[in-house]
């Protein structure tokens, strides 16, 4: 963050219902901003779930205070087919399965912009998530899991936003929105 734009440190919190430390929230002056990792769901699904479900209200209750909130990080669920590469699409496994998505569009549906899609909607290669394996990366085979869900004030102003798919060591690529 620049400190001409934000010349205080902002105030950390974890919200209530994250016991595994999976999201940390900053409250800046103008907005709030939630670094967010969801379970994925292979060892315990119904934990994934459940955070999702706290995740909804939670987007819910900054909805009905107006205050504007930008939730980024990794979803842990491709949103359509589309954020899947053909080859990798199953919708019975976790992170395609219906249910999943229902629950992150009701996150979405709390006056939410998907930024990258509003920025690139017919973009069917955009991922965020390669299988470490087979040259999954480098022949751009992967999933868009990682995602920044902004507040319709703040998506509006969004200037930009791409995935960094040639950068870093992890299997997925940071995903960098500028905002006017």
């Amino acid at each position: 963050m620049r400190k001409d734009t934000f010349p205080a440190a902002p105030d950390f919190q974890h919200p209530s219902f994250d016991y595994e430390h999976r999201i940390v929230i900053a409250q800046l002056p103008a907005f709030t901003i939630a670094s967010i990792y969801v379970p994925n769901g292979g060892k315990d699904f119904q934990a994934k779930m459940r955070f999702l479900d706290a995740l909804e209200l939670f987007a819910a209750e900054y909805e009905e205070s107006r205050r504007p909130l930008i939730l980024c990080g990794d979803f842990n669920v491709a949103r359509t087919d589309m954020d899947v590469h053909p080859k990798e699409r199953k919708p019975a496994i976790i992170g395609q399965r219906p249910d999943e998505r229902a629950l992150l569009e009701r996150i979405i549906g709390h006056g939410l912009v998907d930024v990258h899609r509003k920025m690139e909607p017919e973009n069917a290669e955009i991922f965020t998530w390669w299988a470490p394996w087979r040259n999954m990366r480098q022949r751009n085979i992967g999933w868009r899991l990682d995602m920044v869900l902004a507040s319709q004030a703040v998506g509006d102003r969004t200037v930009s936003c791409v995935v960094q798919r040639e950068f870093g060591s992890s299997d997925h690529g940071p995903v960098v929105a500028v905002f006017d």
